[in-house]
């Protein structure tokens, strides 16, 4: 009896050991278009820290939804301030946590598409006037901030109500992009960061649209309440040279180093 009885109290010992190594692992909530991005600073960081995190992506409107709901997320990386605000105005999170990065749209097409590609958007105009433009692809509007500035886009150029009844939307921006350079659409205007991975930069080809046309795309992240002590270290390293140093390689704009709460 008390050799199945030391056996169940190691057994047991031994179960908690995984679970307290697991604990230790904070789930990070992140927008799509970061991914190849933080996939890379997130090796790095294990590599720095010997420290791991687990990384979940998505649309910034759809993980705020789930935030709100409870979801287990010790840090939330935003592609849009303004959900970060409205978390902290929620007192969701305790404060407005720190940009961590500058978005940019692109426009992107698979290798055999009719369409060209311009900064004026004059080849997208020009296949739509001779109606040879089948599908195009954002993400969409009303969850995802790139949509919403892909539309925001769209309508500057007064391209908008032409487009619409061509356009086919992706969950994410991560999806629009898949769907902008897999060959069912003609393009589609993505997340620069997405569009110059290689991953999807084999595909096809790529612009970087002038900032001017659309809305600041500034990305901020915020720790929320349930945050442990790697997640906030993991929180300051993204703040940090190396971790900048990939955003920038992904094509984002940095925000000054010393703007942090």
């Amino acid at each position: 009896m008390s050799v199945v009885r030391s056996v169940c109290v190691s057994l047991l010992i031994l179960l908690s050991s995984f679970s307290c190594i697991a604990e230790e692992i904070p789930s990070i909530a992140a927008a799509a278009n970061i991914k190849f991005a933080l996939d890379k600073i997130a090796t790095q960081f294990t590599q720095d820290t010997g420290k791991q995190v687990r990384i979940s992506y998505g649309s910034s409107g759809n993980l705020v939804t789930q935030i709100r709901h409870g979801a287990p997320f010790e840090l939330f990386l935003s592609a849009d301030d303004k959900y970060i605000y409205q978390l902290h105005k929620l007192g969701v999170v305790t404060s407005d946590g720190a940009l961590y990065a500058i978005g940019r749209l692109a426009i992107a097409a698979p290798k055999l598409s009719p369409l060209t590609l311009d900064v004026s958007l004059n080849g997208l105009k020009d296949l739509l006037a001779q109606g040879k433009l089948t599908r195009f692809a954002i993400a969409n509007p009303d969850h995802a901030p790139y949509g919403e500035r892909a539309r925001e886009l769209l309508k500057n150029m007064g391209l908008w109500e032409e487009i619409e009844s061509h356009l086919i939307y992706g969950e994410n921006v991560s999806q629009a992009a898949q769907f902008a350079l897999s060959g069912s659409t003609d393009g589609g205007i993505v997340a620069l960061s997405l569009a110059i991975a290689p991953q999807f930069k084999a595909a096809g080809h790529f612009v970087a649209l002038p900032d001017a046309l659309y809305s600041p795309m500034n990305q901020r992240m915020v720790l929320t309440k349930k945050a442990g002590e790697t997640a906030k270290l993991f929180y300051q390293y993204l703040q940090e040279d190396r971790a900048r140093d990939i955003f920038f390689e992904f094509g984002f704009g940095l925000p000054p180093q010393a703007e942090e709460q």
